[in-house]
């Protein structure tokens, strides 16, 4: 969107407006406090506004945190929410936000930015993964326990664990915008496989059906990429067929987790429109940079 204005937020007027959008796109009374906003930012934490005129459209809030890697204890920006005014989704508002947030936190001398989102979020997955650089290879299985929100009610919690190195050349490149995203196309003409497949029930949703997940039980068979299929659109299919909903966290959960155990790292994420729309996680495996 044009004239978006982004702005670092600290004061308690600024917070609870960031307070009145959470309980707007996420429905309920669970929200984080200004207060703890407010004491947040005061430590190192970093509140973000995306405003239109004097309108708050979206915002991102994190906080300090530390992480393991390598053996080795290091200092990370634990980015805890990301939200854009439901009119205003998919208007490129969040990736804005993003892009903010990677440049504070590149200043205050950080190299690695963590979130967690929920895997079979198709748009969040193609923010994350495909537009940010981000990458993923944990998974935590009902991570907040049952949640209060009105998106979230009686539905697993299950998340991945996003890394974003600020300073790979992946994160680099697709921020920068300076590499195309590879189509579905671009993956099946390479002779990547699809390791499961779907039916159609009469609402025009994905069933899981079949799946090869033998062949990553045999080294000599793994492939060294791979792609997994998700519903384009979980939410539909939540409103409409809770069962179905519940079939495919469950089932996802065990490819994930299965993937994940033998080595690989999700890397790309691709979305195919059409009549049967429908996102594809993209899973790495081998000697792999995580830059």
């Amino acid at each position: 969107m044009k004239n978006i204005e982004i702005k670092v937020l600290g004061s308690p007027e600024e917070l609870r407006q960031v307070e009145d959008l959470q309980t707007l796109v996420w429905g309920g009374n669970d929200v984080v406090p200004a207060h703890l906003m407010k004491a947040s930012v005061d430590s190192g934490g970093l509140v973000l506004g995306a405003y239109k005129k004097k309108e708050m459209l979206g915002f991102a809030f994190g906080f300090v945190g530390l992480h393991d890697y390598d053996g080795e204890t290091g200092i990370k920006h634990c980015s805890h929410m990301l939200a854009v005014h439901p009119e205003f989704q998919s208007s490129g508002i969040g990736f804005v936000l993003k892009q903010a947030q990677w440049k504070v936190i590149r200043k205050q001398g950080l190299e690695l930015i963590t979130w967690t989102y929920a895997p079979l979020e198709s748009k969040n997955a193609k923010l994350n993964i495909a537009k940010l650089g981000a990458i993923a290879r944990t998974y935590k299985k009902e991570y907040y326990g049952q949640m209060k929100d009105q998106l979230n009610t009686g539905y697993p919690s299950d998340r991945f664990l996003v890394e974003w190195w600020l300073n790979s050349q992946r994160a680099l490149m697709r921020l920068g915008q300076r590499s195309k995203p590879l189509s579905l196309a671009h993956y099946l003409s390479g002779k990547t496989e699809i390791i499961n497949t779907v039916e159609w029930d009469s609402d025009g949703f994905p069933v899981p059906h079949q799946d090869r997940m033998d062949k990553l039980e045999n080294k000599e068979t793994q492939p060294k990429l791979v792609m997994f299929q998700i519903p384009a659109d979980i939410q539909s299919i939540k409103n409409t067929n809770r069962e179905l909903a519940h079939e495919w966290r469950m089932y996802s959960r065990l490819i994930f987790e299965l993937f994940f155990n033998h080595g690989y790292i999700i890397t790309d994420f691709v979305h195919q429109s059409g009549n049967q729309a429908a996102g594809y996680y993209v899973f790495s495996h081998g000697d792999i940079k995580l830059g």
